[in-house]
């Protein structure tokens, strides 16, 4: 049998990758175009050997390496998703690169919030 013609339940690959089942069908609607399971009777979902390789790389870099949600979905957009979370970190550190970008705009919009909140309770006082 090829491995591209593997298939892997949800419950499979949750033990495989120590990840929650409800966490592989959230990565499902953040990472769409890169996991896409097939559906069997009952809308049960198998994956290829492929898509559980990215979701390794996914896992890897979200959990052991720090990245963000938004981080990975830069990666994927551009393209730049790579076989292995270490081949990323080979290539510089580009994923601290893309935590401060993803970081900056989350604390300009905080940062935007606190002044409101500010500029209320003036108004308040």
């Amino acid at each position: 049998m090829n491995n591209s013609e593997y298939f892997s339940s949800i419950n499979d690959v949750s033990v495989q990758l120590n990840v929650p089942a409800h966490t592989l069908r959230y990565w499902e609607k953040q990472f769409p175009v890169a996991i896409r399971p097939t559906t069997g009777a009952g809308g049960r979902r198998y994956y290829r050997a492929e898509t559980v390789a990215r979701l390794r790389v996914i896992r890897d870099l979200l959990y052991d390496h720090g990245m963000t949600i938004a981080g990975v979905k830069k990666l994927l957009r551009d393209g730049n998703l790579p076989e292995n979370a270490a081949d990323l970190m080979a290539r510089g550190d580009a994923a601290a690169e893309l935590r401060v970008a993803a970081d900056a705009s989350t604390t300009a919009v905080v940062g935007a919030a606190i002044d409101l909140l500010q500029e209320a309770k003036k108004l308040l006082v």
